[in-house]
């Protein structure tokens, strides 16, 4: 684990290409599967972690939206218990659910935010190598800016989650979930959303690097967190999105 914390906060250069983008197999929103060019770019090895986001604070004083109360002028109406600052925390459900609603398993937590990842009373001491988590779009552009960097277009994301390999596999590292019969991310185990037997012990974030880097040497590109792109979300790839070119790139989860 040592090796993998020193990870934190290097840079790796992803080199130019073009790949088949998205899959016609899972998700519709994945497809359809279409080229696309990538300039050469670099990207953070690892996702941001808690120690690196609390220098930032530290630095700069910022808030994030998690941290703020909201205005009631803004939302008529609303009963003020619900104005309190706070974010959605994921909670397993006591048996099966509904997939499709999505409210069975993420509920609102008064307090929740990047400093109490589960609410009031929780707390990130002890997980300063966790990927940071409870951040908005906003925090993440704001980190990015202070850190000199931006945050990758989806298209250059999934580029370097592949390994800059350019023929489409189920998994980034191929087609088994598991490689030579080795948990290769942190993904959930068990029965969505009620049963979770954990990620070689991790049942929630882990320490960023516990898991295999992939051909490029990033590591948590597949696992572990949900991370911004600045692409807007669109309900199919119609029109190829294209490459952007540098500054460096910066790694935050958005909850």
């Amino acid at each position: 684990m040592k090796q993998a914390y020193t990870m934190i906060g290097t840079m790796v250069r992803i080199p130019a290409g073009s790949y088949l983008m998205g899959s016609n197999d899972y998700y519709s929103d994945e497809g359809p599967v279409h080229e696309e060019v990538v300039e050469p770019f670099e990207l953070d090895a690892a996702p941001v972690t808690n120690q690196q986001f609390s220098e930032f604070v530290a630095d700069s004083g910022y808030v994030t939206v998690a941290e703020r109360e909201l205005n009631a002028a803004d939302y008529p109406g609303v009963d003020p218990a619900g104005l309190q600052a706070g974010s959605l925390v994921f909670t397993p459900t006591a048996g099966p659910a509904d997939l499709n609603d999505w409210r069975q398993w993420w509920s609102w937590q008064p307090g929740a935010c990047w400093r109490h990842p589960y609410g009031q009373g929780s707390t990130i001491a002890g997980r300063e190598h966790h990927p940071v988590v409870h951040i908005s779009y906003m925090d993440a552009q704001a980190y990015a800016t202070w850190a000199g960097k931006r945050l990758p277009t989806e298209v250059e994301w999934e580029f370097a989650a592949r390994g800059a390999v350019a023929s489409a596999s189920a998994f980034a590292w191929g087609n088994d979930a598991r490689l030579d019969g080795r948990l290769m991310a942190n993904t959930w185990q068990g029965r969505f959303p009620y049963l979770n037997t954990g990620a070689n012990g991790w049942s929630g974030t882990s320490p960023v690097g516990t898991f295999p880097p992939n051909s490029l040497g990033l590591v948590d590109m597949i696992g572990n967190v949900w991370e911004w792109t600045t692409t807007y979300y669109a309900g199919q790839h119609d029109v190829p999105a294209g490459g952007s070119q540098p500054p460096p790139l910066v790694r935050l989860r958005a909850g």
